[in-house]
């Protein structure tokens, strides 16, 4: 005898496994794909640090190049340009020639004394 409920069990316990099966490869595929992320995020993160520090040491590099440029200008004008030499003398030194007036104008902050505070 043929039971007309039996062939709906079976495709209904058919399902199920299939929608098993389907949950697990879609796990399966996760776990794998976590699995691969976790072994790039290590060094992809050292990637960017090290980028990070190769940009910085760069702006040093290039800080320090300005101020070789700034002082090997001044040297050169102390040693070829009288005029530029006697004049950072004069200032350096708070020298002056006979009959002359020197004003000096300070600025904001040479003013404030140590205990005063720059916000008022």
């Amino acid at each position: 005898m043929h039971h007309p409920y039996g062939d709906f069990r079976a495709r209904r316990e058919a399902t199920v496994w299939q929608r098993l099966n389907r949950i697990l490869l879609v796990l399966l595929v996760i776990a794998i794909w976590l699995v691969i992320v976790s072994l790039f995020v290590p060094p992809y993160k050292k990637l960017m640090q090290s980028r990070a520090e190769v940009d910085n040491l760069q702006q040093q590099v290039n800080d320090q190049q300005n101020l070789l440029a700034r002082q090997t200008r001044e040297v050169n004008l102390l040693k070829t340009d009288v005029t530029y030499l006697e004049t950072i003398a004069r200032d350096r030194l708070d020298l002056m020639k006979e009959g002359e007036t020197i004003f000096r104008l300070e600025t904001a902050r040479a003013k404030l004394k140590p205990g005063d505070s720059a916000r008022r």
